[in-house]
C-alpha cells in the first residue's frame, strides 16, 4: 500500500513568519505544500497572489500543490507553471471546458487536479476521470480556513473511489477542510490518499510533532 500524504495548508501559516513556517514544513514529515489561491470572486475571500507563491517556491523543498479558487483559471496556467507549481488544481465549477483546461495544465508539465465544492456530485467527473491526476474533495465550503467538517465527505470519497476503480484510472483523492486527528483515519479508510491540514497543524503548539502524529495515524 502506498503511503498516505500530508499537505499542510500555507493559508493557515503565520504570514509575519512565512519563511520560518516554510522551513518547518521542509524539515517535518509533511509531503506537500498546499497553496490556496483565491480571487474574491469565485470564493468570498482573497488570499495571496503570485509574489507570495514565488517567495514560497524559493524556500520550499517539497511538492507544491496549488489549488486555484478563481474564475477563468485558464488565463493563469502558464504563470503558475512558471512559478514552480507541481500540481495545479482547478475547480470543476469554474471551468466551462474542463477537458481543455486539464490538457493545458499537463502541457505545461504539471499534474492536473480538479476540485469539487461540497454540493457538486462526483458523477460530473465520469467523462474526464482518466485525464485527472488528482481530485480534491472540499470537506468545507471553500474560502475560509477553520470551518466545521462536512460529514457527507466520507460517502463522497467512497463514490469517487468506486468511479476511479470502475474506470481503471490512476487518480489520487485529496481532501481539504476541517482535517484533524479525529477524522484523518476514517478519511483514508474511505479512500483518501492526501490530506490537507491547515489550522490543525499551524495552530498547534508543536507543529512538527502534530504533522508526524498525523502522518503516523493515516499510515498505521
Amino acid at each position: 500500500m502506498c503511503s498516505k500524504l500530508i499537505a499542510p495548508s500555507i493559508l493557515a501559516a503565520d504570514f509575519g513568519n512565512l519563511q520560518r513556517d516554510i522551513e518547518m514544513v521542509n524539515t517535518s514529515e509533511a509531503d506537500w505544500f498546499h497553496i490556496d489561491i483565491m480571487d474574491g470572486v469565485f470564493v468570498p475571500n482573497i488570499s495571496y497572489g503570485m509574489p507570495v507563491l514565488e517567495a514560497i517556491n524559493k524556500h520550499a523543498k517539497k511538492t507544491i500543490d496549488v489549488h486555484l479558487m478563481i474564475v477563468d483559471p485558464d488565463r493563469y496556467i502558464k504563470t503558475f507553471a512558471n512559478l514552480g507549481s507541481d500540481v495545479l488544481t482547478v475547480h470543476y465549477e469554474a471551468c466551462t471546458h474542463l477537458h481543455r483546461t486539464l490538457q493545458a495544465i499537463k502541457t505545461e508539465g504539471m499534474k492536473a487536479g480538479v476540485a469539487l465544492n461540497p454540493h457538486t456530485n462526483i458523477n460530473v467527473l465520469e467523462d474526464t476521470i482518466n485525464d485527472i491526476d488528482l481530485v480534491l474533495i472540499m470537506s468545507v465550503n471553500p474560502g475560509f480556513g477553520g470551518q466545521k467538517f462536512i460529514e457527507n465527505t466520507y460517502s463522497k470519497i467512497e463514490q469517487l473511489k468506486a468511479l476511479i476503480l470502475r474506470k481503471g484510472a490512476q487518480t489520487k483523492i485529496e481532501v481539504d477542510g476541517g482535517v484533524t486527528d479525529k477524522n484523518a483515519k476514517a478519511l483514508v479508510e474511505s479512500g483518501a490518499d492526501i490530506l490537507v491540514a491547515g489550522s490543525y497543524v499551524f495552530k498547534s503548539s508543536d507543529q512538527e510533532k502534530t504533522i508526524s502524529e498525523l502522518k503516523a495515524l493515516v499510515n498505521s
